[in-house]
């Protein structure tokens, strides 16, 4: 009988809850869509991958290295993966692409393996390749060297 007048308590409450609930209009819901959620609209196209091979400075510390070259038609599974045929430390000097870190080459206990380390293995899973496209949304991202250049003005002030 208690669980009873309880199942009816929370009915009650839900149902109040439901009741006193306002519609929201697709106007009111913030998307990047830029068109009501109900309209089809022709997607933009494809923006092309930077392809310059010029290493990108990183913007937080610990952050993976973008990939700064088309990666298209990379073959990247189990059997075979094209990134070390150029970034294994024994291809470096013929590719002259920089050698992925000795990190790559350590196991969870920090043991240095002969090889890649298989939770290392797929290199997309943390590195990607940057698109020459604007920004969805303003980066008001400050790098700490700036903030620490702003407090020494600040300081001298």
């Amino acid at each position: 009988m208690k669980t009873m007048k309880t199942l009816s308590a929370l009915a009650l409450v839900a149902f109040a809850c439901l009741a006193n609930a306002s519609t929201v209009t697709d106007e009111k819901i913030a998307t990047l869509r830029q068109a009501p959620l109900n309209v089809e609209v022709t997607p933009p196209a494809m923006q092309q991958v930077m392809n310059k091979d010029v290493k990108q400075a990183r913007n937080y510390p610990m952050q993976p290295p973008v990939i700064p070259h088309k990666i298209d038609g990379y073959q990247l599974d189990l059997k075979v993966n094209k990134c070390m045929s150029c970034h294994a430390r024994t291809r470096t000097g013929e590719s002259q692409a920089p050698m992925v870190s000795v990190t790559h080459y350590m196991d969870r206990d920090n043991n240095f393996l002969a090889d890649l380390s298989p939770r290392r293995y797929f290199c997309v899973q943390c590195h990607v390749p940057q698109l020459d496209a604007k920004p969805l949304v303003d980066n008001e991202f400050i790098d700490i060297d700036h903030l620490l250049k702003a407090d020494q003005v600040k300081a001298k002030h």
